[in-house]
């Protein structure tokens, strides 16, 4: 199992199993000997409910989120031609198929026993409808690895808390300097043949070259360096959670041995009492009687 397998098996656990699947997951990489993969695994966020439920639908409703993003490219179509009359075509099916996608979704988390309010019913069509709108969000959407819900307000994509998302729109500038990028590359003459260098710029290419080798060589010590020891760091301080976590657990423990035994001890203190009582009372008729012979 590499990265990508791992992070998609977790954004597929139920919500309530994100954390200990992910660190089932991450000690499983680490085991097969990907250190990085395990760390970065570690720093996945859990999904919100919203969240959650969207990368759900995304792997349960595939055609349905394709027919999604097509609807998306015809609003974009249509609205770079200036097309009022198919946008108004558009706009019904729009709403449409965010109501049955909406519908569908409260089924998918009611036979996953998750419960749906309003306010993630409405995060989870703000975010199907900001798939519908960019690209790049739509993509999010379709790989299913969600952490925070999306919603497009006007300028971009931004997730629950309002910060700008991290996925980032192709627009059709930049699409369109990637082509000519694409174009001025397959069009680029072969290079022509080099004249025979004489032995001294040989020797000076040669030495160069040496120089570069043992350059690139000591920059791969030192991010193989950086990179243990940020493995490292991260294992101490994972050594670290579980020592204090067994600490906890001890503690918790202790706790309820000596809320039992407190417990315990006030019973005993209980009968104790009753017992002294009794024998007063004993005591008191022995006098009596002994008083009356």
């Amino acid at each position: 199992m590499d990265f990508e397998e791992a992070a998609g098996a977790l954004y597929a656990a139920p919500s309530g199993e994100f954390i200990a699947r992910r660190n089932e997951l991450a000690k499983e990489l680490k085991a097969s000997g990907d250190q990085l993969g395990a760390t970065r695994l570690k720093a996945l966020r859990k999904p919100t409910v919203a969240a959650w439920l969207t990368n759900l639908v995304a792997r349960e409703l595939p055609d349905e989120i394709d027919d999604l993003l097509a609807l998306g490219d015809e609003f974009r179509e249509a609205t770079a031609d200036l097309d009022g009359e198919r946008l108004r075509t558009l706009t019904p099916k729009r709403h449409k198929l965010l109501d049955q996608l909406a519908k569908s979704a409260a089924e998918l988390a009611e036979r996953e026993g998750q419960k749906v309010s309003a306010d993630v019913a409405q995060k989870l069509r703000e975010t199907l409808d900001a798939a519908l709108v960019d690209p790049a969000a739509g993509d999010a959407v379709q790989e299913g690895r969600l952490s925070s819900a999306l919603r497009h307000v006007g300028f971009g994509v931004v997730d629950e808390s309002g910060e700008p998302s991290n996925v980032t729109p192709l627009t059709d500038e930049r699409r369109q300097r990637a082509q000519d990028r694409r174009r001025a590359k397959a069009a680029k003459p072969e290079p022509e043949p080099e004249e025979t260098e004489s032995p001294a710029a040989k020797a000076k290419r040669e030495k160069a070259e040496r120089e570069q080798e043992k350059r690139e060589a000591a920059e791969k010590a030192a991010a193989k360096k950086e990179f243990e020891e940020a493995v490292a760091a991260a294992e101490a301080a994972e050594a670290t959670v579980a020592d204090l976590d067994t600490q906890l657990t001890d503690a918790r423990d202790a706790l309820v041995a000596a809320q039992e035994a407190v417990h315990r001890i006030g019973e005993e203190l209980d009968e104790a009492r009753k017992a002294a009582r009794a024998a007063q009372k004993e005591s008191r008729e022995a006098r009596k009687r002994y008083n009356r012979l």
